[in-house]
């Protein structure tokens, strides 16, 4: 049987985490499996709620970041954490603290990546707390999809249909290129070739960047509809509410492009989105149709990526190197 790792990160919603390690537990019932906690330096007393209340948890540790280095930092000290013996998994599961697999979903992960050694990753089928499929299997981003997502105009969706970065609903197990960080299974081989989480993304992108990396080295990723996992999405982000684009959208967005295929083509990503914005926002005046963009955002997208073509790239490099298990168990005390 596979060892499994489950790693939860916490930011500041300590109720909801121990919610979501709730079900990770009763979904990890039969399986060699260990929960790994990882408070992402909350600093609001989240640490000491879930040490409190995981105390006599079986198979169950809380560990501290030490710094809030965004959400694939946050789960990297998770991973490199390993085993409570001092070995690594199989397999790694990351799951969101908003974020609530059925009992069933973690098995379905690891039986389908048991099955498909081609297989690097596996996500599972979301829905809301209505039941509403979320959409979280995807193609990666390209010029034409930021044409096309930003237009949103009939006629050129339909031409690059087969570039739109959201795959809609699939309705069986399939691959796809990305899937959403939500609910995710990696093997620890793969991540042994890749690396981990590319800690220079704050937040958003990292996983686009993880599955692209374990494309390009040869490993697919599946998204496995038998795995259902409820999400209400946004709790720690508050993505639904912002005001303005914020910066570390800006800059994960730049990363992706710009270290994946270079700053030109990453410019004339931009170009393609302008573009497209444009477009739509002449539709907008035309059609008097509802704002969809936060306030400001081809401006702000304009300035910053002009900034970025003559700047290094924001971040740390790729987390290749497991840490010093020294300073991870420092970190449990």
């Amino acid at each position: 049987m596979a060892r499994i790792l489950v790693v939860l990160l916490n930011w500041r919603t300590a109720d909801m985490t121990l919610r979501a390690a709730q079900a990770a537990r009763k979904a990890m019932r039969g399986l060699d499996a260990e929960l790994v906690i990882v408070d992402n330096d909350s600093c609001d007393g989240s640490e000491e709620s879930l040490r409190k209340a995981t105390a006599d948890w079986p198979e169950t540790r809380v560990i501290q970041s030490g710094h809030n280095g965004g959400f694939g930092a946050g789960n990297n000290v998770g991973i490199r954490a390993g085993m409570s013996n001092g070995t690594r998994p199989d397999y790694l599961y990351i799951l969101n603290s908003d974020a609530f697999p059925a009992p069933d979903a973690i098995r379905h992960l690891a039986e389908h990546l048991d099955a498909n050694p081609e297989t690097g990753f596996a996500g599972s089928y979301i829905h809301g707390e209505a039941g509403e499929p979320h959409m979280t299997a995807f193609r990666f981003p390209s010029a034409w999809s930021e044409l096309e997502g930003a237009a949103r105009f009939g006629p050129i969706s339909r031409l690059l249909r087969q570039k739109a970065v959201p795959l809609g609903l699939p309705e069986a197990t399939c691959r796809v290129d990305w899937l959403a960080g939500a609910s995710m299974m990696m093997r620890q081989s793969v991540l042994d070739e890749i690396g981990l989480f590319d800690e220079g993304f704050f937040l958003y992108f990292e996983e686009t960047d993880l599955c692209l990396r374990a494309s390009r080295a040869g490993h697919q990723t599946h998204y496995v509809r038998d795995s259902v996992v409820m999400h209400i999405g946004s709790v720690s982000t508050g993505m639904g509410r912002w005001p303005r684009i914020p910066g570390f959208w800006l800059d994960s967005r730049w990363r992706y492009f710009a270290g994946n295929h270079g700053r030109p083509y990453a410019a004339l990503a931009t170009l393609a989105h302008v573009t497209g914005g444009l477009l739509w926002r002449l539709r907008r005046v035309v059609q008097r149709k509802p704002r969809l963009d936060p306030p400001h955002f081809l401006r702000d997208l304009i300035l910053h990526d002009l900034k970025a073509l003559v700047r290094p790239l924001p971040g740390s490099p790729r987390a290749d190197q497991p840490a010093d298990r020294a300073t991870i168990e420092a970190r449990v005390e």
